[in-house]
């Protein structure tokens, strides 16, 4: 129980209470208490806030031995670096070269490695007249010393050096930062506005709702239900990992048998996973699903060509909704029951999109990044897009179309490696609405290493600056609103698909550590330090859990600014990767309900059995064969040159910044450099404890 307060006495004045009494003892040993109060006898002894020496030196030495534990995690953590370093670069053990394709990434490179040849020779100028006591930089007017303060020849070079510098290089540099810095307020202040008008859609509880029943029907003498005719496609492409999940989830869709097609569009070119494919199939069409199997001769166009070729199929016209699953997605069964419904009594819709969830984005510390952007893009753009444009960029998996606005629109082209965005921007030039529905999930996969994931950033950031080029004449020449057209051109495609990656490569990884060798062009601390932070905090509100990593995320993001600036060249000057498709390598991961559904299936082997009774003996031992698990392959480690390179320009740039005492970019940098460092060495998608 807790003990009675009363706050009634506070305020008075302290008054003794009762009559004083003395007591004497005969004995001397006793000694001569006086109490004032009677209950102060029983009232509970105030413990000293004092402390004798014991208990301080064993307070003292629990925090040294805290500390000390502190210092060896961290001299651990540094040593196990240094030995990967070692292993990976000098002795080059389990490891490998990333190539680039053609002459832009290689051009890229040597234009990073000009920087820091230049950067380290500017440094160990700098340390030279630092020791000798030229501390000229630290001053902030810059005074430049008369003839007849040269001291040598040395002197005169470094002299000339401030001079040219000052006069040539920082106007240069500053103009530069000053460009960047405006695109990026800009970029920051479009964030704030789509973060703004989330909180509205929050406050207001605004989101797509289905009146009443969608599917009763009017005739009285029929069923009572009129479902529509939905086609589903799954393309896929030497999905070993993923394909028997997504076929079974796909399978699984609560919705009428003869109203239901599904399609499993297989573009492998690997004979042993076609066999594996057609076998599932064919177990789920002998328990009555409507499912075939189509594979492609020409394998023309990627995912675009594969679904151009399916849609051509005559029986595709008894068709009114398609529903798209890429491979490693696991929709609910519910999934159409949710979504199809919003097109009744809506013409004008033309594609209802769901949000992804994943079912890996603790697996490792890149899972967990990813999963940052990943919610700040359903939560926050998606979402904000849907409810005051009614416009936003098909995901390309987890969404259903009309198939009339597909037709209407031109159907899927193969122009581009984002063949998505490209049909979300052709219906709408054609008039057609979007709808994005926020509490619909559906389960799939991150990239679990940092290979994968750049090659899919790569294509993801190439894409749309392919498609620019190509779409910018039909917007200015189509018919919609003159805003709608600046929202496509202005928002959609340059500030959030050009901008986005050019202001962050240029201003934190090389006008940065530049303005480090040139302090008249430096940076002020709310640029690279409070107006990040502030805009990474937005960013991961839509993920709260992911609070912890805001400081990583931050550094990661200017990390991948590399890749994204170079996909962003490729696409928008047309070289030669800016149409590469490489499929993301998936690790086939299954949450709970997946892996009991798997568990009840082992536990039905006999009428599984009794399913393939067609098959005969030979050809299921040949089938189990191939379902074995492949024997798995010793991960080879990446090594990525542009990456490594710029970790030392930034690590040279936090030494020079020592010189001139400049705290917060030394540390920045610092961090900054080592998250190069670390992504250099393929160190990024590394296994969590």
């Amino acid at each position: 129980m807790a003990p009675g307060l009363d706050f009634s006495d506070w305020g008075a004045k302290e008054t003794r209470k009762g009559t004083p009494v003395v007591v004497k003892m005969e004995n001397p040993n006793y000694s001569v208490v006086e109490i004032e109060d009677p209950d102060a006898a029983f009232r509970p002894v105030e413990k000293s806030r004092g402390k004798n020496a014991k208990q301080v030196t064993w307070v003292l030495l629990l925090k040294a031995h805290r500390a000390v534990g502190c210092v060896a995690w961290i001299a651990t953590l540094f040593w196990a670096l240094l030995g990967t370093i070692k292993k990976r670069l000098i002795f080059r053990q389990d490891v490998d070269m990333a190539s680039e394709k053609l002459g832009k990434g290689k051009l890229l490179f040597t234009v990073i490695k000009a920087f820091l040849v230049t950067s380290l020779t500017i440094l160990a100028f700098e340390i030279i007249a630092y020791f000798n006591g030229w501390h000229y930089f630290q001053n902030p007017s810059l005074h430049i010393p008369r003839t007849s303060e040269i001291q040598g020849l040395f002197h005169l070079v470094y002299v000339t050096w401030l001079w040219f510098r000052a006069d040539y290089i920082a106007p240069l540099i500053q103009a530069l930062s000053k460009f960047c810095v405006a695109l990026f307020l800009i970029q920051s202040a479009d964030r704030m506005v789509l973060c703004l008008g989330c909180f509205w859609i929050k406050y207001k509880k605004i989101k797509p709702r289905i009146e009443g029943n969608p599917f009763k029907s009017n005739d009285v003498e029929g069923s009572g239900y009129d479902y529509p005719m939905v086609l589903v496609q799954i393309p896929m492409c030497n999905e070993r990992e993923v394909y028997e999940q997504s076929i079974s989830a796909v399978c699984q869709l609560d919705w009428p048998k003869d109203r239901l097609l599904i399609q499993v569009l297989d573009d492998s070119d690997d004979e042993s996973i076609q066999c594996l494919i057609k076998a599932e199939v064919a177990t789920w069409n002998q328990r009555g699903i409507n499912i075939i199997y189509r594979h492609r001769l020409i394998r023309t166009g990627y995912k675009a060509g594969n679904l151009k070729s399916a849609m051509s199929c005559e029986y595709v016209q008894a068709y009114e909704f398609v529903a798209i699953f890429d491979a490693d997605f696991q929709p609910n069964p519910d999934f159409l029951k949710q979504t199809v419904p919003h097109f009744k009594d809506n013409p004008e819709l033309g594609l209802v999109q769901a949000r992804w969830t994943f079912v890996n984005k603790d697996e490792n510390l890149l899972t967990r990044l990813q999963n940052i952007n990943l919610c700040f893009h359903f939560e926050v753009e998606q979402q904000v897009n849907s409810v005051f444009l009614n416009f936003f960029g098909f995901n390309g998996t987890a969404g259903v179309w009309r198939i009339r606005a597909l037709e209407e629109s031109g159907g899927w082209l193969e122009r581009t490696t984002v063949e998505d965005m490209d049909i979300a921007v052709r219906a709408h030039l054609n008039g057609w609405k979007f709808i994005f529905l926020n509490d619909v999930k559906v389960l799939c996969e991150v990239p679990e290493s940092y290979e994968a994931y750049r090659k899919q950033q790569h294509r993801w950031h190439s894409g749309p600056m392919h498609l620019f080029r190509l779409c910018l004449p039909a917007i200015i020449t189509s018919k919609i609103a003159i805003w709608k057209k600046a929202n496509l051109i202005l928002l959609f495609f340059l500030l959030r698909k050009l901008i986005l990656p050019f202001y962050s490569f240029t201003l934190f990884c090389i006008i940065l550590p530049l303005t480090m060798f040139v302090p008249e062009a430096e940076l002020p601390v709310w640029v690279i330090c409070y107006v990040p932070v502030f805009m990474s905090f937005l960013n991961i509100l839509p993920a709260p859990k992911s609070f912890p990593f805001i400081a990583p995320y931050l550094l990661f993001e200017n990390t991948m600014s590399v890749t994204k600036f170079n996909a962003m060249v490729s696409g928008l000057f047309k070289l030669g990767s800016s149409y590469e498709w490489v499929v993301t390598k998936k690790a086939g991961r299954s949450s709970e309900s997946d892996l009991l559904a798997a568990a009840e299936r082992e536990s039905k082997t006999t009428n599984q059995l009794q399913i393939q009774r067609g098959a005969s003996e030979s050809e299921l031992t040949e089938l189990n064969r191939l379902k074995a698990a492949p024997v798995p392959v010793k991960r080879v480690n990446k090594i990525y040159r542009k990456e490594l390179t710029l970790a030392f320009l930034l690590l040279t740039a936090s030494v020079r910044s020592l010189l001139s005492a400049q705290g917060v970019h030394f540390y920045f940098l610092l961090f900054q450099g080592v998250t190069f460092l670390l992504v250099g060495l393929d160190l990024i998608g590394e296994q969590m404890s």
